[in-house]
């Protein structure tokens, strides 16, 4: 696979500090029951990093000495992690948030048919990916069948309350399909409202437009087709500094399934460990990490920075500014 990651490390992107730290982000594994184009972990099937159950008591130590308030799964599809329900009872117990980033068609499959009920018993929010509100856009994007499945486990989310009853919030996931930035997050929101309403009568809470990342997965497409500099340039062209004290990086801290710590996800995917000592360019490990201070130290950035920066912004909780 052709790989974008020596282009990205030289940039010119401002310095960026720490503010205060308040969630950690935790991939429980690659595995996962689709493989989309835009993924920028490489996730799939076939794909056998997993997370420990080990790893996850010593995310939960961190999270109490750290005073975390939100504990944010992803992955692959994180339910897929067999440690997935111990991890989300005992933060729920700790007085934590949980948010599952959810694929949606995970809640269809065979073993997981419960698995929504579990989420709703623990009043864990479901930010869920439906890249488009037609089903020609979700399956070039993320495969045959998708998108029913998608509406099936939606129906199966509002019937449990999702959407709905404010103690069982659900957002949905916007990415655009081509190298373009995302629209407007609250046109797009009342848009997404509207036909999903009128088509299924399906309800939720928000909608986040997300800009696609140029590495792994999604960065080897644009490299192989030629558009890799137009998209950087695109991104560039479109900088905003009012997006710099919100970035994601600056509040978030991300774990891989190791229990390696990076400033944000995609500096995972990217091999940037943290900047914690200029000499020590390996990554460190959660367990060496329990009572620092994060907050004023230097963030890793490279030219995929530009992403979350451009237009309205980009965050895992959707446009910086809108």
């Amino acid at each position: 696979m052709l790989d974008s990651r020596p282009l990205l490390l030289d940039t010119d992107f401002p310095l960026i500090f720490r503010g205060q730290l308040s969630v950690l982000q935790v991939n429980l594994g690659y595995k996962c029951n689709l493989s989309c184009v835009h993924c920028h972990v490489n996730a799939g099937p076939s794909r056998t990093e997993m997370m420990d159950l080990a790893t996850i008591e010593q995310v939960l130590d961190f999270a109490r000495h750290q005073g975390i308030a939100t504990l944010d799964l992803t992955g692959g599809a994180p339910e897929m992690n067999p440690h997935f329900r111990y991890m989300v009872t005992a933060a729920r117990a700790l007085g934590i948030e949980v948010i599952d980033r959810c694929n949606l068609t995970i809640l269809q499959e065979p073993g997981f048919e419960d698995m929504a009920g579990f989420l709703a018993q623990n009043q864990v929010v479901v930010t869920a990916s439906l890249p488009c509100y037609e089903e020609e856009n979700v399956e070039k994007q993320r495969g045959k069948g998708v998108y029913d499945h998608s509406i099936d486990a939606l129906l199966k989310l509002n019937a449990l309350g999702y959407g709905v009853d404010p103690a069982l919030q659900l957002n949905l996931v916007y990415n655009p399909l081509e190298p373009v930035l995302p629209p407007p997050q609250d046109a797009l929101e009342k848009e997404y409202k509207h036909e999903l309403l009128n088509r299924y009568d399906i309800h939720f809470n928000q909608l986040y437009t997300i800009t696609n990342m140029p590495i792994s997965r999604y960065g080897a497409i644009l490299m192989s087709q030629g558009q890799l500099t137009p998209y950087m340039d695109l991104l560039k062209a479109n900088f905003s500094s009012e997006n710099l004290p919100t970035l994601m990086c600056r509040s978030i801290l991300s774990v891989d399934w190791q229990g390696f710590v990076y400033d944000c996800d995609f500096n995972q995917m990217l091999e940037m460990p943290l900047a914690l000592i200029a000499s020590d360019r390996r990554p460190p490990h959660l367990s060496d990490l329990l009572e620092l201070d994060f907050a004023g130290r230097e963030i890793m950035i490279g030219d995929h920075c530009f992403a979350c920066a451009a237009g309205n912004g980009s965050s895992c909780g959707g446009a910086l500014n809108d």
